[in-house]
């Protein structure tokens, strides 16, 4: 992949981390975590993790951040319960 700008990763986060010897898994993780914090407004992460993924996961399947990628997609978007009075308030 070229140094163009990539919309789905502006600051070359993920891209970085594939090149980076030796990360650590925890360390993806904070990658990933600083990547999806910076993600345009509006830009759905499931749509995006999916894309990387599809991007690196043939050429590195064994790859720390492939596995973070693949944790996030299974949580991506998924409702979360709300607890407390929201969650017994009725129309």
């Amino acid at each position: 992949m070229s140094r163009e700008r990539d919309p789905l990763d502006p600051k070359g986060l993920i891209r970085e981390s594939y090149r980076i010897e030796g990360i650590t898994e925890g360390e993806c993780r904070s990658v990933f975590l600083d990547w999806a914090l910076s993600l345009p407004e509006g830009q759905e992460t499931r749509p995006a993790i999916e894309a990387h993924l599809a991007r690196r996961e043939g050429e590195f399947p064994d790859h720390p951040m492939t596995a973070v990628l693949r944790q996030g997609l299974e949580t991506a978007g998924k409702p979360r319960r709300r607890g407390g009075w929201r969650s017994r308030e009725r129309d």
